[in-house]
């Protein structure tokens, strides 16, 4: 309809509401050269401000800004939630490579949420996570304020030594 500049403001209310990586990209392409760049960092900054640490992560996961979603995990670990493994899984997936410590934390949390709710369908992927937690533990030179893990395991035995259906697996 030629109307552009309509379609450039409602591609970024649709990221403001969503922060859906898509709606960021159609917007960017709109923009006049090198404008992208300053607007692609703003964009961000308008994430980063996001209370939904679910959907900040999700959207710093798919930009990507892997570095962003490190410091992410590392600083508002708290108000992560083990039960969205829609997101923790393919965030700790994307940052194993270079991001230990982080992947390491999304993985807890979700081994923590299936051991403390019980959620039996859930200790064959929570026991496949903590295997994953011990092969990163060698690579992670310091995990900063967080549990060790061997700290950590030893915590899990003492609070949930009695879920033989988790230890079997």
């Amino acid at each position: 309809l030629g109307r552009c500049e309509d379609a450039k403001q409602f591609q970024w209310a649709c990221f403001e509401q969503s922060l859906n990586a898509g709606h960021l990209r159609a917007y960017l392409k709109r923009l006049p050269e090198f404008d992208d760049l300053e607007a692609e960092e703003q964009a961000i900054g308008y994430a980063l401000k996001s209370p939904n640490v679910h959907q900040l992560l999700l959207f710093l996961i798919a930009w990507p800004a892997l570095d962003r979603a490190e410091e992410l995990v590392l600083t508002r670990s708290t108000e992560l939630d083990g039960d969205y493994y829609q997101v923790l899984t393919p965030a700790a997936d994307a940052l194993e490579e270079k991001h230990l410590l982080a992947s390491t934390i999304l993985r807890r949390e979700l081994i923590d949420f299936a051991l403390i709710k019980g959620r039996l369908s859930r200790y064959r992927h929570a026991a496949r996570h903590l295997q994953e937690c011990e092969n990163l533990a060698g690579l992670i030179d310091d995990f900063g304020s967080f549990e060790t893990h061997e700290d950590y395991q030893s915590r899990l035995r003492s609070e949930h030594g009695r879920k033989s259906g988790f230890w079997g697996l």
